[in-house]
């Protein structure tokens, strides 16, 4: 089994979670950081789009170094369907090479590099983006879906 399944993230509940955790297809999606503009632009994005990647059998999963706490409130606040997960030590960003140096204003920093992954029933990653551009992604995302999904 791949090492970045057994990763333990955190769940809106506080208990750990892991990506194997969810059955079916799955969107695993990273963003840098909750109530930001771009995050919650994809948020909606993702969430205008759920019942339709619901009606494919495929579960949306979108993961942050947040806190709990602070997935909880991003939630609530933007209407959120689908499962937000915290990865608060970065290890499944990490493991998955989305933790990467950023420069903000010429200051290095560390954080999420916003990054897609299509996850099929059997654990296997069939389709990443990386360097993701929130506009027109999810639909982008949903094209690829029905494209695999269906063959």
């Amino acid at each position: 089994m791949e090492q970045w399944l057994e990763v333990k993230l955190i769940g809106l509940d506080g208990k750990p979670v892991k990506v194997s955790d969810f059955q079916g297809w799955k969107v695993l999606y990273f963003f840098p950081r909750a109530m930001t503009s771009g995050c919650t632009m994809e948020a909606e994005d993702f969430s205008r789009l759920h019942e339709d990647f619901l009606a494919l059998g495929v579960t949306i999963i979108g993961v942050s170094t947040d806190s709990a706490e602070r997935l909880n409130k991003f939630k609530e606040k933007v209407g959120i369907p689908f499962v937000l997960l915290s990865d608060p030590d970065h290890e499944l960003a990490e493991t998955l090479g989305v933790w990467k140096e950023k420069n903000m204003y010429g200051k290095k920093t560390m954080g999420i590099e916003r990054s897609t992954f299509l996850i099929n029933p059997d654990n296997q990653i069939v389709k990443e983006w990386r360097k993701v551009k929130v506009s027109g992604h999810a639909q982008e995302v949903l094209a690829k879906v029905k494209e695999i999904v269906k063959s």
